[in-house]
């Protein structure tokens, strides 16, 4: 998935502030003051990093070599996915929905 698509899909969900609080490339996008993902545009490839619930993000991290614990954070919720073109579209936005979800005061 092109980055500046899911850059404008993550902040299309209501409330949805961007913050840059590590370093000036990463920005990670907060709903209710709760980080719910953040993006490693210049990595190659380049990778999301989204909340889930501890049992499907195991899941999904079995299921696809893309899926990966996130780095420096809790491994039981943070997952990284590597956007290799490996993951749908359609499955990439529905786990981006989810980790928004599990965020949201709403």
């Amino acid at each position: 998935m092109d980055i500046e698509r899911l850059h404008r899909y993550l902040l299309s969900k209501p409330g949805t502030l961007e913050e840059r609080p590590f370093v000036p490339e990463i920005p990670v996008y907060k709903v209710g003051g709760k980080m719910f993902a953040y993006l490693s545009p210049k990595e190659s490839p380049p990778r999301i990093t989204l909340k889930l619930e501890p049992l499907h993000g195991q899941l999904l991290r079995s299921s696809y070599p893309a899926v990966r614990p996130a780095y420096r954070m809790n491994k039981d919720h943070w997952n990284m996915v590597l956007l290799d073109g490996s993951i749908s579209e359609e499955e990439l936005l529905c786990w981006v929905d989810e980790s928004y979800n599990e965020c949201s005061p709403l």
